[in-house]
């Protein structure tokens, strides 16, 4: 019996203030693991490195010159900026969290991170963190020059999601109309087109509106109900599908010249001329509204 005692006594325990809860998730630092609702979450060790590094020092900006020294020492040649932003997407991936709307890591352009939070410390009552520097009272002089918070990659103020999610939502349902008046119509675009190009021309350019009409319609309702939905990696999604959405775009975008003989070539051209540049549009919207998935993420293991 004392030597059962003398063995329960010596069973190692948690070090005190190795383990910080935020949210749903918990971090053991001692262990290097992340955990959500008791789940581990599967993260590479530099994502995590960055996230102790945050979490060491909540609510304060962490530059990034300090998060390359703890990274990579100064004999390491690496490409730190690609190194640094994968690694923090890898870390937004795994929180379910995002650069445009963060809840957990907050971009400062072109300076740092901030973790913005509560955390808990070893069982403690959450603490909140400090206001963000940058943060703004709701009514600051009209003299004051007020920072704003800059997209990591595009270096442009951040919209508000509901701003390009919206404008991206109004493009497909543009889309949509686009194709079902071409199909409701399509003895009408066949006759125009049959007016500037004869017999096989004619039945090509047919051809080619009834395809990527019937290959537009289920593609542009899947956009919609993602960003309806807020799918979280609809900008991964939408990079991989991106190569056929610039290729249907693209031939659309002539569609204006179908009309030509009741707007005149010029609004043909002109209408034209900007639906060349919309697909540009639709990945600059899906970049701004979903960050983190900017590019595709190798599975963390």
């Amino acid at each position: 019996m004392l030597n059962y005692r003398v063995i329960a006594m010596s069973t190692p325990e948690r070090s005190p203030g190795k383990v910080v809860r935020f949210g749903a998730f918990e971090v053991d630092l001692i262990s290097g693991e992340l955990r959500k609702n008791g789940t581990r979450i599967r993260l590479q060790e530099q994502p995590f490195r960055v996230l102790a590094m945050l979490l060491e020092r909540p609510g304060e900006m962490v530059a990034r010159e300090d998060l390359h020294s703890k990274l990579w020492p100064g004999d390491t040649f690496v490409d730190f900026d690609h190194g640094l932003n994968t690694a923090v997407n890898k870390l937004r991936e795994a929180l379910g969290d995002a650069a445009a709307n963060p809840r957990f890591v907050q971009t400062v352009a072109r300076r740092g991170y901030r973790f913005i939070a509560p955390v808990q410390l070893n069982g403690s009552a959450a603490t909140d963190t400090p206001a963000p520097a940058n943060a703004t009272a709701p009514h600051p002089p009209a003299s004051s020059n007020i920072p704003v918070e800059f997209h990591p990659e595009l270096e442009i103020p951040v919209p508000h999601r509901g701003l390009t999610r919206g404008l991206f939502t109004l493009i497909q349902i543009m889309y949509l109309i686009f194709y079902l008046v071409a199909l409701f119509r399509w003895s009408e675009v066949h006759r125009i087109a049959d007016s500037f190009l004869s017999g096989g021309g004619a039945i090509a350019i047919v051809t080619a509106v009834l395809v990527t009409a019937g290959m537009g319609i289920p593609l542009r309702c899947y956009l919609i109900s993602g960003v309806a939905f807020d799918h979280l990696r609809l900008g991964e999604k939408f990079h991989r599908l991106y190569p056929v959405i610039l290729i249907i775009d693209e031939l659309w975008a002539i569609a204006p010249f179908l009309l030509a003989e009741k707007i005149g070539f010029g609004a043909a051209f002109a209408a034209t001329a900007g639906l060349l540049y919309l697909p540009f549009s639709e990945r600059s919207l899906i970049r701004m509204a979903y960050d983190s998935s900017r590019r595709p993420v190798a599975s963390s293991e």
